[in-house]
C-alpha cells in the first residue's frame, strides 16, 4: 500500500515532482561543478600564477654585500665578482621537489657598446636561456616558460647561433630612443660576435631599455664561459601559512620532516640551498602573498556559489511539497481517519522527497561534471577531474536539501484534523 501511495502521488503530480526534480538537479549541478573546482583549483591558479612570474631568486652567496641603485650593481672595492656556475643549475630538478620545478632561466649582465651603420648604441647587454635544453632528457627552459609575461613583437630568438651570428631582443624603450627594429644587425664585443634583432621585447622591467640575447653568446663575449649572475625558479608551490613562516631550526624532527616535505616556497628554497650551497635564494614575496589571496578569494566565491545554490534548491523543494500537502490534504486526513499515525504520514512525504532528491542529485552530478570540464577547459585550458567522493558528497547534500526544504509542509500535514480536512474546511 505504501509503494501504491508513491507511485499515484508521482503519477498524479507529475508537473509539481517534475519541476522539483529539475530544481534539484540544477542546484547539484551547479554544487557538483563549483565543488570540483575548488577541489582542483589549488594546482591550476598556481600554474597560472606561476606563468606570470618567477617567484625564487638564486644569486652567489658572495653578492651579499652588493649594492643595487637602479639597474646598476656596486660591489665593494677590490672584490672580484662572483658567479653561480651554470654547470650547477641541473641540480635543481634534483630537489625533493625537483619536479615541482616548472623552468628556471639565468641571467648574465653586462654594459656594452653595439655597432651598427647608422653609430654606435649604448646599452645592458643581458644573456639569459630562451628555450634552452638541458640534462639528459633534454628538457626545455628559459624566459618562454618562465615569464611568460614576456611580450615579443617580432620573433623570439634561438639560444643557438650559427657562424658567429645570434638572434637578439630589443627592449621597447631601448628601440624607441635608437630606432631599433627587426631585422637590424649590431656588432658586439669589438666584432666578437653578430646580433640580429628578431623581435622588440616588452617587459616592464630594465629589459626594455637592454639587448637581450642567448646566454653563451654573452659568455662569449665577456669571456666569461659558464658563468651566471642570477638565476629566476618558477616552482609551483603551497600558499604559505602559520605553519610554514615558522622557523626549521626551532621544530622537532618530526615537525622539520612535515615541513620539508610540504611544497611551500621557502623549503623549496631550503633544498635548493642544500643543492647549491654557495648560492642564496630569496622568495619573491609579492608572488606568493598573491597565490595566497587569489585561492582564499577563488575558493570563497565557490563556496558562496554553492551555499547559494543550495539555498536556492531548498526554497523550491519547500514551494512544491507545500503546494504538494495542500493539494492532498483530503488524503492525509483520509489516511489518518484510518489510524494512521503522524510518524507514517511524515515517512510517506519525506520518502517521496527522498526518491526527488537521489534522481534528481543523480542527473544533477552528471550535468555538474561536463559544467566542470567546461570551465576547466575555458578558464585553464585543462580539465578539471572530478572525484568520484563528490558523487556522494551530492548525494547527501540532495538529500539535506530536500528534506530541509519539505519539513515545513510536513509538519503542516502532521497538524492537519482528519474530520476538519475531510467536510472541507480546512
Amino acid at each position: 500500500m505504501f509503494a501504491r501511495l508513491l507511485f499515484e502521488s508521482f503519477r498524479r503530480q507529475r508537473r509539481r515532482k517534475a519541476f522539483a526534480l529539475l530544481a534539484i538537479a540544477l542546484g547539484m549541478a551547479l554544487s557538483t561543478a563549483m565543488i570540483s573546482v575548488a577541489t582542483d583549483i589549488g594546482d591550476k591558479v598556481t600554474r597560472e600564477l606561476r606563468a606570470l612570474n618567477t617567484n625564487l631568486v638564486l644569486t652567489p652567496m658572495e653578492a651579499g654585500l652588493d649594492v643595487t641603485i637602479g639597474a646598476n650593481t656596486f660591489k665593494p672595492a677590490g672584490e672580484e665578482k662572483a658567479f653561480i656556475p651554470e654547470s650547477d643549475l641541473p641540480r635543481l630538478k634534483g630537489i625533493f621537489w625537483g619536479n615541482n620545478i616548472v623552468g628556471f632561466a639565468p641571467f648574465l649582465f653586462a654594459q656594452q657598446i653595439f655597432f651598427r651603420p647608422a653609430g654606435p648604441v649604448t646599452a645592458r647587454l643581458i644573456g639569459t636561456y630562451f628555450d634552452q635544453p638541458y640534462g639528459k632528457a633534454n628538457e626545455k627552459t628559459g624566459v618562454r616558460s618562465v615569464n611568460s609575461f614576456w611580450h615579443v613583437e617580432g620573433e623570439w630568438p634561438a639560444d643557438a647561433g650559427f657562424n658567429g651570428s645570434f638572434g637578439a631582443l630589443a627592449g621597447v624603450s631601448l628601440a624607441h630612443k635608437t630606432g631599433l627594429r627587426p631585422g637590424d644587425t649590431l656588432e658586439v664585443g669589438d666584432g666578437k660576435a653578430k646580433l640580429r634583432i628578431t623581435g622588440i621585447l616588452t617587459t616592464g622591467g630594465v629589459e626594455d631599455d637592454a639587448i637581450v640575447a642567448p646566454l653563451h653568446m654573452v659568455q662569449q663575449v665577456l669571456g666569461k664561459p659558464g658563468a651566471v649572475d642570477r638565476v629566476a625558479v618558477s616552482a609551483r608551490t603551497k600558499p604559505e601559512d602559520a605553519f610554514a613562516r615558522r622557523d626549521p631550526n626551532s621544530m622537532s624532527p618530526e615537525m622539520h620532516d612535515r615541513w620539508y616535505c610540504s611544497p611551500y616556497a621557502n623549503s623549496i628554497a631550503f633544498q635548493i640551498h642544500e643543492a647549491l650551497p654557495a648560492v642564496q635564494v630569496e622568495q619573491v614575496r609579492q608572488v606568493e602573498q598573491n597565490q595566497g589571496k587569489v585561492l582564499s578569494r577563488i575558493s570563497g566565491l565557490m563556496l558562496l556559489l554553492t551555499i547559494a545554490a543550495l539555498l536556492a534548491t531548498a526554497l523550491a523543494v519547500s514551494a512544491v511539497m507545500a503546494g504538494t500537502v495542500i493539494e492532498r490534504r483530503q488524503e492525509v486526513g483520509l489516511m489518518k481517519s484510518l489510524g494512521a499515525g503522524n510518524g507514517l504520514v511524515a515517512t510517506l512525504f519525506l520518502t517521496e522527497a527522498g526518491l526527488l532528491a537521489i534522481i534528481g542529485g543523480g542527473a544533477g552530478f552528471a550535468g555538474g561534471v561536463f559544467l566542470a570540464r567546461y570551465i576547466g577547459q575555458s578558464v585553464f585550458n585543462s580539465p578539471i577531474v572530478v572525484a568520484p567522493v563528490v558523487l556522494a558528497v551530492v548525494i547527501f547534500a540532495a538529500l539535506m536539501v530536500a528534506f530541509a526544504g519539505s519539513t515545513g509542509a510536513v509538519r503542516k500535514a502532521m497538524r492537519f484534523d482528519p474530520a476538519v480536512v475531510l467536510r472541507g474546511d480546512a
